[in-house]
């Protein structure tokens, strides 16, 4: 089998629905009664400081961007390795986003976090993208 990056095999409104997704649960998951209260003041902020600072256009724009680039990079994977299982599942997408997270963005975060001496955020940071990791193969592999 060999390797090439098929950007002919992506459904790109399975990848805007990713990134729609991605909006939907980063704003539950960081709402202002389930864990932005707690993540905020784990990363030393106070309610005198504002998320994203002065320019929110740059700080929407990237996340937007962001989750754009996972969900086109999520696409390549959940249909290279469906190609060895007979097709990309649901299933078998939710397991390869779920990998992906465990692999390189759990890991990744940890590292970060116990350097820099904030583990507290590490749960709630990746918590986010577990989520969105889970749900993009999901929905990738099931909307191929």
């Amino acid at each position: 089998m060999e390797a090439e990056m098929d950007f002919s095999s992506i459904n790109w409104l399975a990848v805007v629905a990713c990134v729609v997704v991605s909006m939907i649960s980063g704003g539950l998951w960081f709402g202002p009664k389930t864990f932005f209260p707690a993540w905020w003041k784990a990363i030393g902020k106070t309610e005198k400081d504002t998320p994203g600072g002065d320019n929110m256009a740059v700080m929407w724009g990237g996340t937007v961007l962001a989750s754009f680039v996972q969900a086109v990079s999520m696409a390549i994977m959940v249909n290279y390795m469906g190609k060895s299982s007979g097709g990309a599942t649901l299933a078998s997408g939710a397991m390869a986003g779920f990998m992906l997270w465990f692999g390189f963005v759990a890991a990744t975060r940890l590292t970060n976090e116990l350097f820099a001496g904030q583990s507290k955020a590490w749960v709630l940071e990746p918590g986010s993208h577990f989520i969105n990791f889970i749900l993009f193969g999901a929905i990738l592999g099931a909307w191929h």
